[in-house]
């Protein structure tokens, strides 16, 4: 094999090595977004299951059980057709609720007038289990959107999303404080 051979072979095999590698890095972030874990546009951020006072029947203690449905994105969805039931199978239907960008609405189980931010399950009762009990939120084809336990079914998935709560917690009184002061 001649010097300029050698040389020319030399090259083509750092070419085609080149694009190799090329290939893998550009690929690779394609396969890991493919098993992360998958986050519900609209989730439950939590739920006041447990009203605060004793559980009485009268409608301000009933109304103090409510779930937190939060919309992540920047689009607005359309509630109507979705559900959110308990573990006994008590549900609610929502009706055209439209969840604006990155809002919230709460879901209260008393009875009361339905505004964008504050919907009412018109129940006489508690239906939220103090002890142990887990929501879940379906799509209008009744599809699980996503679902929070407490109690005995907690799961690690729950202890991540106490986490986050907390964090969230956390940033809503900084801001809460550089609000009342005016400055950070």
């Amino acid at each position: 094999m001649s010097k300029s051979t050698s040389v020319n072979a030399r090259r083509l095999t750092a070419a085609a090595l080149s694009v190799g590698a090329l290939t893998a890095v550009l690929t690779a972030p394609a396969s890991a977004a493919e098993h992360r874990p998958h986050r519900p546009a609209v989730q439950i951020t939590d739920v006041q299951y447990n009203a605060p006072g004793p559980d009485t029947r009268n409608n301000r203690s009933v109304n103090g059980e409510w779930v937190r449905i939060t919309n992540t994105t920047r689009h607005a969805v359309n509630l109507r057709g979705w559900t959110l039931r308990n573990e006994e199978g008590q549900r609610y239907r929502f009706k055209n609720v439209r969840l604006a960008g990155r809002s919230s609405i709460h879901v209260h189980t008393g009875i009361g007038r339905d505004t964008r931010t504050r919907v009412f399950q018109d129940r006489r009762n508690h239906i939220w289990d103090n002890r142990s009990d887990t929501a879940t939120l379906r799509n209008d084809r009744g599809r699980v959107v996503d679902t929070e336990s407490w109690g005995r079914g907690r799961s690690d998935r729950d202890d991540r999303r106490d986490d986050r709560r907390d964090d969230r917690r956390d940033r809503d009184d900084r801001r809460d404080n550089r609000d009342n002061r005016g400055r950070r």
